[in-house]
């Protein structure tokens, strides 16, 4: 099954994303993507193997970002795929069939793209503004999303990214989406992580759960 809540790691340096991991975990968070930038492929490699290591600990999902290689060398439970990396069909050949692919998209097009390429998620932004991604492509919004989700009537996962807080939960869910995606609002304050999970599944018994 997907969760519903995914936790993209923030920090200045590799350790700190560690640490934020670290809190995020022991508070409660069920799905983890090291998410990091500017670095070579080594660092990621090791951030990524402490990483396991503390998510393993609180039977965490960890996802990798961008370096599928990486994930599968880890044995992470999938890898998060951008829009100028790999193809999910060529990924898929070099993961375990047990192993989670997803990828962003931001616009009709990307996400039919994905379905096609049967990726297990879709991370679907930005839904407003946000800092944490450079180049951010056009918002979203509700109307967005509802739109978006009219068109594609699937049952791929759609996760919501993008400058998400604790009061536009309930407004997204009620557009279709089926969770979301959460960077800054949590690793400014762990303890929202519960808030979350109690919107996240309010009415989980009127919604369809998606498995693979």
């Amino acid at each position: 099954m997907i969760n519903k809540l995914h936790y993209i790691s923030q920090g200045a340096t590799p350790q700190e994303h560690l640490n934020n991991i670290q809190n995020t975990c022991s508070s409660g968070i069920e799905l983890v993507q090291l998410r990091l930038k500017n670095v070579d492929e080594n660092t990621v490699l090791e951030t990524a193997k402490k990483a396991k290591e503390i998510t393993d600990n609180f039977q965490t999902k960890l996802i990798i970002n961008d370096y599928y290689k990486v994930a599968a060398s880890v044995k992470a439970d999938g890898v998060h795929l951008g829009k100028t990396d790999a193809c999910p069909t060529e990924v898929r050949k070099e993961l375990k069939s047990w192993q989670i692919i997803g990828g962003t998209a931001n616009t009709l097009e990307d996400c039919k793209n994905l379905i096609e390429k049967k990726v297990d998620y879709i991370g679907l932004g930005p839904f407003q503004f946000t800092k944490t991604k450079k180049n951010l492509s056009p918002i979203l919004g509700l109307d967005g999303y509802r739109k978006l989700l009219e068109e594609l009537q699937t049952n791929t996962p759609i996760i919501a990214i993008g400058g998400i807080t604790l009061n536009d939960v309930s407004a997204i869910l009620e557009t279709g989406i089926y969770g979301i995606a959460v960077s800054s609002e949590i690793t400014k304050n762990y303890h929202k992580i519960s808030e979350f999970h109690k919107l996240l599944h309010a009415n989980r018994l009127q919604e369809q759960v998606f498995r693979f």
